[in-house]
């Protein structure tokens, strides 16, 4: 049985009297982040992660993804792209220049006991209205905020339908938006974190694989054949090691 802490579970509902057409994430507001923010205990908090989501995705809205991605980036951050990995500090321009737009909502944020390491999970939607996944990994800092290490995004294949267009007075729920928090357990004092089981390899080539500083979340990419990327990650809960996040995504065709 699979056993996870569900911790920092936020809903939040929309109730519409107009047309909506949208299929862009929307995630849950300031107000509920800070409520839950100010009742989460101890040094892992996943709700700091979906705040700094939220900030970083509007940032992108208001002054471009390239510049958002800098902004919120750690040193040496990377996106994994149909290529590889590639340092954001060395593709921002021709992002920029491509004009990316994409916004996006976490549903899924796992974070080791310490707090020093998170990894998010969630749904985006790109400038063209083509939806699909992504992972990205989060590093908090000297001065205690959150950076972003590692980006990783595939388009859904095939492409869901899009909505039907509702017609005014027509009352319709937009968005039931949950974000579910897992944290790793804590070890006791003397006791020892045991290592995590291992990764079974795909028949890519590169790949690269992160512990937490206390040993209870590991988190791994691959770049496997037909360019695709495969990210997992396993955090420590009650003596088991769970896997939290398991992604294969697809590249676009553009990137």
């Amino acid at each position: 049985m699979k056993r996870v802490l569900t911790y920092g579970l936020i809903g939040v509902a929309a109730v519409s009297l107009s047309a909506c057409t949208s299929s862009a994430p929307r995630g849950p507001s300031n107000k509920v982040i800070e409520r839950v923010l100010a009742k989460a205990p101890g040094e892992a908090q996943p709700s700091t992660i979906v705040s700094t989501e939220i900030a970083y995705a509007r940032a992108a809205q208001e002054q471009g993804f390239a510049g958002a991605a800098l902004a919120f980036a750690a040193p040496g951050a990377q996106i994994h792209l149909r290529s590889g990995v590639a340092p954001i500090q060395a593709i921002a321009p021709a992002l920029e220049e491509a004009g990316v737009q994409t916004q996006w909502g976490p549903r899924v944020v796992v974070q080791s006991c310490d707090g020093s390491l998170a990894m998010s999970q969630g749904r985006f939607v790109d400038g063209e209205g083509r939806v699909g996944n992504y992972v990205t990994t989060w590093a908090r800092q000297s001065d205690g905020d959150f950076k972003w290490t590692y980006d990783a995004a595939g388009l859904d294949d095939p492409q869901p339908p899009k909505r039907r267009v509702f017609e005014d007075g027509d009352i319709v729920v937009t968005a039931l938006d949950l974000v579910e928090g897992l944290v790793a357990t804590c070890p006791r004092a003397g006791e020892t974190v045991p290592p995590a089981p291992p990764v079974p390899e795909g028949t890519g080539g590169a790949s690269a694989m992160q512990v937490s500083r206390d040993g209870t979340l590991r988190w791994r990419w691959e770049h496997r054949e037909g360019d695709m990327k495969y990210v997992t990650a396993q955090y420590f809960f009650e003596g088991e090691w769970v896997t939290a996040i398991e992604e294969t995504l697809a590249s676009a065709p553009n990137e």
